[in-house]
């Protein structure tokens, strides 16, 4: 019966008439056939009987798209940004990352925000953690798609060591504590690599500062191949009151400079520390300040510096070699 036809029946007679079936569907009289939508007949002949249909089972392969598995439940999906560390958004998530075992790198917050917020500025600083007031289209391009409340927060994949943990391992090996010191080397190939290098030389750890410097992410894991594993990397708020620390403690330090003492003329036994500088600046003037002597490696060419990954494999084996 066609909808033109169907409007013989007053109003009053599709009010009161009873329910049948469906939701929403009204009795309109005996000859009332609702109409139904016609389906193709390729679709229809494809499509199998709720009793005969079998679930087909997912491809063990996960879609992954931009480091994301769409497969995978909405609490296994990690952000992963470009630097290698993973993104935490929300003002609870970056504050259970906060009070939590993880080692957060910096914390971002939107300006203008309030309320709780000032309550997670206030976790970080008592840990340390760096805190940046951006524009929200910063927050926005860190975490798209993710109610993040103005406030997200890069947390690295892998643990810092503490200082304790790389002067046991010297009285482990048995040897006068060996240290690596680096003032804001940016380049997380160039960290990895000295990572690798330090493991292979047999120093006991190595320092590292949070500003302005390259952090443990998958790209320097990757370069160290393995080594993070295995080699202390100690995260420091101040390199210069480390080093004083250091000095307290019997360590002699020196830094890795143009200006100073060839190093295979220097002596590099006993308790050591070198500090190799920035890619492009090399030691910062307050850190060299602070050190004991200056270590040179001599220019033959016409290039008048080495890659700081290189400066410091040679500094490193100098100390190996003159341990014997």
């Amino acid at each position: 019966m066609s909808k033109r036809d169907n409007k013989r029946f007053s109003d009053s007679a599709r009010k009161n008439a009873p329910k049948r079936g469906g939701k929403n569907r009204r009795d309109y009289g005996e000859n009332y056939e609702p109409k139904r939508r016609s389906r193709p007949a390729a679709a229809s002949a494809g499509r199998r009987s709720s009793a005969s249909s079998v679930r087909p089972e997912r491809d063990s392969r996960s879609r992954r798209v931009l480091g994301f598995d769409l497969d995978a439940g909405e609490d296994r999906v990690q952000n992963i940004g470009t630097d290698g560390l993973e993104v935490v958004a929300g003002r609870n998530p970056v504050t259970e990352a906060l009070n939590g075992d993880r080692d957060v790198e910096r914390v971002f917050i939107a300006d203008g925000s309030e309320g709780s917020v000032s309550k997670i500025v206030a976790i970080a600083r008592e840990q340390g953690v760096i805190v940046d007031f951006v524009p929200r289209e910063k927050i926005d391009a860190m975490a798209p798609g993710t109610k993040h409340q103005g406030v997200v927060a890069k947390v690295s994949e892998y643990s810092y060591a503490d200082m304790e943990d790389v002067f046991a391992r010297a009285e482990a090996a048995g040897e006068d504590p060996f240290i690596v010191i680096l003032d804001e080397v940016s380049d997380p190939h160039n960290l990895g690599a000295i990572i690798r290098t330090a493991e292979c030389a047999g120093a006991h750890g190595i320092i590292i500062p949070k500003r302005r410097a390259a952090s443990l992410t998958q790209t320097v894991a990757l370069a160290a191949a393995g080594a993070v594993e295995s080699m202390p990397v100690v995260q420091v708020t101040n390199l210069a009151r480390t080093i004083e620390e250091l000095q307290a403690r019997g360590i002699w330090v020196g830094a890795a400079d143009m200006d100073g003492e060839t190093y295979y003329e220097a002596n590099l036994t006993g308790p050591i520390a070198i500090v190799i500088g920035n890619e492009g600046k090399g030691v910062g003037r307050l850190v060299k300040e602070k050190c004991d002597f200056v270590l040179s490696i001599p220019m033959y060419g016409k290039i008048n510096s080495l890659n700081a990954s290189n400066a410091a494999a040679v500094l490193m084996y100098g100390i190996r070699r003159a341990r014997g």
